[in-house]
């Protein structure tokens, strides 16, 4: 799954990388974004043809839902039941966005050890994460809109199965243009799958992290009193 991540490039660059017109969001870099919080989200408008960049509270909210209390169940999505499950079916069909990040939580039980320890997970490239992700519009009883989204995940590929079972669907550059719906050329299910485990590094970091109050860049530092993990515990991508 995927409960916390973390977004700390401005949001004029991520205009640019994912080639956004309009106006840009003014946000501030995230260490520790929580479900309920506001994130930035690509998303394309089919009247005009552009992509946009917008705000949206994570957790999905489904246009039949009676309040917003139901976002705080729906941050994740399975990619293997987007198609059947009501609270993500027309979303998945019609409104399909990208959560642009530079890398995610996960918490870990060591053998014979009671704490969790925490791991940050980024592209070892230190390129931004595209997280395959759902929006949709609610309007509430007063009539105010409240724009939502969920990130999907699917099943984690043999680096990441250590931390988590399940991780985030990420995102190939020339994949964007079928997840956003801007073209047909084949199934956006073809998408939903692992990503390679070569293009990810992985470290443990302080459990601060695990306090959504705290938010700042000293959470993706490693935490030197973790044991190794073979195979997974890579040195730290520097934050852009």
């Amino acid at each position: 799954m995927c409960g916390r991540f973390y977004a700390t490039r401005p949001p004029a660059a991520l205009a640019r990388l994912f080639s956004a017109s309009g106006p840009t969001p003014n946000a501030a870099p995230r260490w520790n974004v929580a479900p309920t919080q506001d994130a930035l989200v690509v998303r394309h408008n089919p009247e005009s043809g552009t992509r946009h960049l917008d705000l949206l509270r994570w957790g999905l909210v489904p246009r039949w839902a009676k309040d917003l209390s139901i976002g705080s169940r729906l941050v994740n999505a399975r990619a293997e039941s987007l198609a059947e499950k009501p609270a993500f079916r027309d979303a998945y069909a019609k409104r399909r966005c990208i959560v642009p990040a530079d890398g995610f939580y996960e918490w870990r039980t060591p053998e014979g050890d009671a704490r969790k320890q925490p791991y940050a997970v980024a592209l070892s490239s230190g390129e931004a994460m595209a997280l395959a992700g759902l929006w949709e519009a609610w309007r509430g009883p007063d009539g105010a809109i409240v724009r939502s989204f969920t990130i999907v995940t699917t099943e984690a590929n043999r680096k990441l199965a250590p931390l988590h079972a399940r991780m985030p669907v990420v995102l190939a550059p020339g994949s964007w243009p079928l997840w956003l719906g801007e073209t047909a050329s084949a199934d956006p299910a073809s998408l939903l799958r692992p990503a390679p485990p070569d293009w990810f590094s992985a470290w443990p970091v302080p459990a601060r992290v695990g306090n959504v109050k705290n938010d700042d860049p000293a959470l993706v530092g490693r935490d030197p009193t973790a044991p190794p993990l073979p195979g997974l515990d890579d040195p730290a991508v520097a934050p852009p």
